[in-house]
């Protein structure tokens, strides 16, 4: 037997920076998402404001003394005030809470059609790439098809069947509003299927739909909300401009569009009424774009440290 000496009993020294990097986890892919987006203030400053512009939304017309569709002919036109904060309309209508009552159409809008394409996208984009072959050509060449007709002209002939409101044009904005997504989707399963671990999974009897649902598309969230945050603005836009143009809600039902587009006669004479609904319409598109631009750096693997 080997004679033990006393140099194997000393203790063996360590590197406290080493064993403090071999205690502490690793950041999360999540985490590491989070930590970059906070150090993106642009995108933090718009998050923050699309935070407040839900709330006020839900909040502020419950607070205000006045609603958005009672008249008051005799105090029409008035001019911002402690009273009337945004002023009134050619109706007397308070335009502080009608922009409100708008932002809540508005959101409505841009997040269920977003929620829509989110739902119909993923099933199609993957399953159309996880299957390929001959599945997947007749899926998207569908998708391609549906991509060609203009969605003006969808809203129009809904709104010749259909009742305008605002879930015609939630309709008519997801018919197609799904195929950017769909297209992500597949782009990410055709890259992500011959993975490692897919084959692992496939090798335990995973079927495929545990396979598209549990293994594939987790693992494409990221580029998923990113195209899902930059697909509301799309829909608030639409929104506004379908209203603006007459195909959207109609009154007395306040939006953002409606309000434009009556206040752009009155520019000249009765600026605040086209002023404020612009305002609110572009810095919201506005936060949501630099929020989604911020997301998109924040899931980029390549800016990964």
């Amino acid at each position: 037997m080997q004679n033990l000496t006393k140099e194997h009993f000393e203790p063996i020294s360590v590197d406290l920076r080493q064993a403090e990097a071999i205690k502490r986890p690793s950041l999360s892919f999540w985490s590491d998402v989070w930590r970059r987006l906070r150090m993106n203030k642009i995108a933090m400053i718009s998050m923050i404001f699309i935070a407040a512009l839900i709330v006020c939304a839900i909040v502020v017309p419950w607070l205000t003394p006045q609603d958005y569709f009672t008249t008051d002919l005799a105090g029409k036109n008035k001019k911002p005030s402690a009273e009337h904060w945004f002023g009134t309309d050619d109706l007397g209508r308070d335009v502080f809470e009608r922009i409100w009552y708008g932002a809540r159409i508005s959101l409505q809008v841009g997040l269920a059609a977003a929620f829509i394409d989110l739902i119909i996208g993923v099933i199609w984009g993957g399953i159309a790439g996880f299957y390929g072959g001959r599945v997947d050509e007749m899926m998207m060449r569908f998708a391609d098809i549906l991509f060609a007709i203009p969605y003006l002209l969808v809203v129009i002939l809904l709104m010749v069947v259909l009742e305008p409101g605002v879930g015609t044009i939630i309709l008519a904005l997801t018919i197609t509003g799904w195929i950017g997504m769909a297209r992500i989707v597949r782009g990410q399963i055709l890259q992500l299927k011959n993975q490692e671990f897919v084959l692992a999974a496939r090798s335990l009897g995973a079927d495929a739909n545990r396979l598209i649902f549990k293994h594939l598309i987790p693992n494409a969230l990221g580029p998923i909300i990113v195209t899902l945050s930059l697909t509301v603005p799309s829909a608030i836009f639409a929104e506004s401009f379908l209203s603006f143009i007459g195909l959207g809600v109609s009154a007395p039902i306040a939006s953002w569009g409606t309000m434009s587009n009556e206040g752009l006669p009155a520019m000249k004479y009765y600026p605040w009424r086209l002023t404020f609904p612009a305002i609110f319409i572009s810095v919201t598109i506005l936060a949501f774009n630099l929020f989604g631009d911020g997301l998109r750096d924040a899931v980029d693997p390549r800016l990964r440290k």
